[in-house]
């Protein structure tokens, strides 16, 4: 099945009625003998990236084994919660989300100029809400972590928290309005950077896997496909989950990344039902409305490897816990359910930058932040392949937090070409 099937859909993504499609865009590329740099994985993250490094002149190809977005980045909600998503221990985390958060508007224009598709960009900001006195206390220690952090966060009791959004039951008894946290829709975001990736002469190879990585002693020469070597300058891994099998570095490199399995479901709301105006979340999920009447309802964590099932359990927690907060989604059809696979760290943070192998760069494990830490990644990763550096709070998650090595040679100047691959 594709983005472009109608109708209910089973077990695959919801491509929205009114999203723009990429059928008839740009054309089916195929695989180049050499390139500047090599990205692996066409997620988010992978888009960015080769996005932001095309509009700097380099000659970038991304291979994609599946069609661009359908892993994490197809399954995802969309939001940019930096202060909603606040953990414990968290504060360098939220350092780059902060940072990440911040670029979101102007990557947005730009990514709307350049593509011209609206992304659905909705700033009306988070609600997290609370049924019952033990959730209460729980929902205000993390508002006072909140308060800790600086973030902007508004304690609200029960009748606040309904007058924000009006459609939650009357059982909620207190809240946590950020206002800063907002979404944007995955569907959207997608062909929008197919369209300003191909607009800056970035390629786009659909449908081909990479079956490994052409390393010759500790440095790589590029990436191995069906069509055979494409040779590079650098290499990117920006496969998601699939980064910490070992299936392209075998034992060359261990990147300790996992999948960490998500279900969720999309309902239609009607007249009779309404839609929620913010994003609202509750000890057991979020709800994100999104254009053409649909409530994105997310997502149960499982910790099952690639088991792409669409289960029982799964799908009624998923509807219970929607009606416990909002009632009227028992009224609203359910037109599509599906799983996705969080590219998971051992510290849930994003793994970026250098290794052990001379020319290959990291850009993997953002957990449930791919859409949120795209900006700051694509950022940062350009100025390592483009300066030799990273800035910023991106300097913190490296691969070397986990006891691996770096290497810090090797990787693409801005002024070097590879000519002598292509002799």
């Amino acid at each position: 099945m594709s983005w472009r099937q109608k109708g209910p859909i089973i077990g695959e993504r919801l491509r929205m009625a009114d999203a723009p499609d990429h059928a008839g865009g740009p054309a089916v590329e195929s695989q180049p003998a050499a390139v500047d740099v090599a990205i692996v994985g066409a997620g988010v993250v992978g888009l960015s990236v080769g996005w932001r490094l095309a509009a700097s002149g380099l000659n970038v190809a991304l291979f994609e084994r599946d069609e661009a977005g359908a892993g994490a980045t197809g399954a995802a909600t969309g939001m940019l919660a930096a202060a909603t998503e606040l953990e414990p221990g968290g504060e360098d985390l939220l350092a780059l989300a902060l940072e990440s958060q911040r670029l979101w508007p102007q990557f947005r224009a730009e990514l709307e100029g350049e593509s011209g598709i609206d992304l659905d960009y909705r700033d009306e900001g988070t609600l997290t809400v609370a049924l019952g006195r033990e959730e209460v206390a729980r929902l205000r220690f993390r508002h006072d972590l909140q308060k800790r952090a600086g973030l902007a966060t508004n304690w609200l009791d029960g009748a606040a928290a309904r007058a924000l959004e009006p459609g939650l039951r009357p059982a909620v008894t207190a809240g946590i309005f950020c206002p800063d946290d907002h979404q944007v829709d995955p569907r959207r975001l997608v062909p929008a950077l197919r369209n300003a990736l191909a607009a800056r002469g970035g390629k786009l190879i659909e449908q081909v896997p990479v079956y490994s990585l052409d390393i010759e002693g500790s440095k790589v020469n590029g990436v191995v496909t069906p069509e055979g070597l494409c040779r590079a300058g650098a290499v990117i891994l920006a496969n998601g989950a699939w980064a910490g099998t070992r299936e392209l570095t075998g034992e060359a490199l261990s990147i300790p990344v996992r999948p960490l399995k998500g279900q969720a479901l999309c309902l239609r709301a009607n007249a009779r039902t309404g839609l929620p105006t913010h994003v609202v979340w509750s000890e057991q999920v979020h709800l994100a409305p999104k254009a053409g009447g649909r409530v994105v309802v997310g997502s149960t964590v499982e910790e099952c490897g690639f088991d792409r099932a669409v289960t029982a359990g799964a799908v009624f927690a998923l509807l219970e816990g929607a009606r416990r907060a909002l009632p009227s989604i028992e009224d609203m059809e359910i037109e599509a359910v599906w799983t996705g696979f969080r590219p998971t760290s051992d510290d849930d943070a994003p793994i970026l930058g250098t290794c052990d192998i001379a020319g290959l760069v990291l850009a993997t494990g953002h957990h449930r932040n791919g859409i949120l830490l795209a900006p700051a990644t694509a950022q940062a990763i350009h100025d390592l392949v483009t300066e030799g550096s990273m800035a910023g709070a991106a300097v913190r998650f490296g691969l070397a937090r986990f006891g691996g090595k770096r290497a810090d040679k090797g990787l693409l100047q801005h002024q070097e070409k590879i000519d002598a691959a292509q002799r």
